[in-house]
């Protein structure tokens, strides 16, 4: 696939892509039917709310699933996630069902968190997915809370940090990123640098944009990846991740992409230049990853489309799963699943 000059002009991070040798067929399969998943959920989550079937509020990740994706695909089960109020993403590339995900958003008892988590505050600690937060930044101490009881407890585990460019902004990142520092703690921050936090272009709230630079004021590793790109978020967080296992400390990751769609639902994206989406929109992560696979014969036309059908029919299935099967919370639960009663759940 090749990219046009005035894209390349606005996203001058885009890099071609390429496989790992160490990704198996079935790996890519996997990080190809994630993807479409995510690609089909959020899409189908912003009509339902449009058809008033799901309420609140709820911010889409299409255009941005290679980071979530490449970057899950580096850890290991055990690991651990900290998420964002764009979060379904992060969720299901960790691993979390998709129905039960689903059935979270309409509002069931049966949904992941009893149907009280909602889009912007789900969950699944079972699978170390510890949160998605509605407050900008505050994924920042849950990561760095998950990699010192990995220091504590002796265990190897891994905690990544999603956040937004937004984020960088709150004084909890830079204290969390000090003390990840200082304690040398198995943590790696990844931002998701969208270009935008809602309507505010990043150049406008930091005179310097490139945000992994930060890190050399905490004393640790910081790179950039070009976000629209699976295999380049794979291969730097894994990197990462493996340095964080083996003691080597906390590393703050860029994955500089730009959004496609609005900052929300109902964001009709007034104050951009529809040039500047045209452009993102070539340079979608799913589209380049399935011409490439198609080009470099990692898999054939017939084994896309159906790996992709099949994303999306799981999607429909937990559609009606919700609808047809769910019900909704009884009120003598209000109260339930509000506290940890005092369990270790990490």
């Amino acid at each position: 696939m090749k990219i046009s000059k005035e894209t390349m002009a606005i996203l001058p991070g885009l890099k071609p892509l390429e496989a790992p040798k160490e990704l198996s067929k079935k790996k890519i399969e996997k990080i190809l039917y994630n993807m479409c998943a995510i690609r089909a959920f959020d899409s189908r989550v912003k009509e339902l709310w449009m058809a008033t079937e799901i309420y609140g509020l709820a911010h889409s990740y299409v255009g941005a699933e290679a980071i979530g994706v490449g970057a899950c695909e580096a850890l290991e089960t055990t690991d651990y996630i900290s998420s964002t109020h764009r979060g379904h993403g992060h969720t299901l590339a960790k691993g979390a069902p998709i129905k039960q995900m689903m059935a979270e958003l309409f509002g069931k008892y049966e949904g992941l968190n009893r149907g009280k988590g909602g889009s912007m505050h789900i969950a699944d600690v079972d699978i170390g997915m510890l949160g998605a937060t509605g407050i900008v930044g505050s994924g920042m101490p849950i990561a760095l809370g998950a990699a010192l009881s990995s220091d504590v407890l002796g265990r190897k585990t891994v905690s990544i940090c999603f956040h937004g460019d937004g984020g960088t902004n709150q004084g909890v990142w830079h204290e969390s990123l000090n003390l990840a520092a200082v304690w040398n703690l198995p943590v790696v921050f990844l931002i998701e640098n969208n270009q935008y936090a809602i309507a505010t272009k990043l150049g406008r709230v930091a005179r310097e944009t490139e945000l992994y630079k930060r890190a050399a004021g905490y004393g640790i590793e910081g790179k950039v990846v070009d976000g629209f790109n699976v295999f380049d978020v794979y291969k730097n967080v894994k990197e990462a991740v493996d340095k964080a296992r083996n003691g080597g400390g906390p590393t703050l990751i860029e994955a500089r992409y730009m959004r496609i769609l609005g900052h929300f639902v109902a964001d009709d994206q007034h104050y951009r230049d529809q040039k500047e989406v045209e452009c993102c929109w070539e340079a979608d992560p799913i589209i380049r990853l399935k011409d490439y696979l198609a080009e470099s014969g990692k898999l054939t036309v017939k084994e896309i489309e159906k790996i992709e059908n099949a994303a999306k029919q799981e999607v429909e299935d937990a559609i009606e799963y919700a609808r047809n099967e769910c019900t909704e919370p009884p009120a003598d639960t209000l109260y339930d699943d509000i506290y940890a009663n005092g369990e270790v759940i990490i």
